[in-house]
């Protein structure tokens, strides 16, 4: 019997990249259920971005699309390098001015943002097969 985590390097891996792949593509059909959008427009027009729903509409479409695909292990390390610019954006446009902490300390600052960006790179990292991408 395998020691703890019980898990090969290659199936954490497997298990890192689809569970990213639902947080982005969850984070993107709440947005679109709960009617969030245009709310979320306004805020980014608020920061100096015109035409803010339809950039937010942009970034839902790529969590859909690249979720998917990250879901299914194709294009991983470009869609990785597309989800940290997204993520690095929203740390400077919104998180760092609310802190580290996201949750019990504060309201919704880098930590997650952080620790997704790591994952990233992590995904990125792994070695793909022979025309892999």
């Amino acid at each position: 019997m395998q020691k703890f985590p019980f898990l090969t390097l290659k199936q954490s891996l497997l298990l890192l990249r689809i569970s990213v792949a639902v947080i982005f593509l969850a984070h993107a059909i709440v947005r679109i259920c709960n009617g969030t959008i245009p709310r979320f427009g306004e805020f980014m027009e608020s920061k100096g971005l015109p035409v803010g729903v339809a950039w937010v509409w942009a970034i839902t479409a790529y969590e859909i699309a690249g979720g998917l695909l990250l879901l299914l292990g194709g294009y991983t390390r470009l869609l990785a390098a597309g989800f940290i610019v997204l993520l690095l954006v929203g740390i400077v446009l919104i998180h760092a001015s609310l802190g580290w902490f996201v949750g019990e300390h504060g309201t919704g600052g880098c930590e997650y943002s952080f620790i997704l960006i790591v994952a990233l790179l992590v995904i990125a990292a792994e070695k793909r097969p022979e025309g892999g991408v």
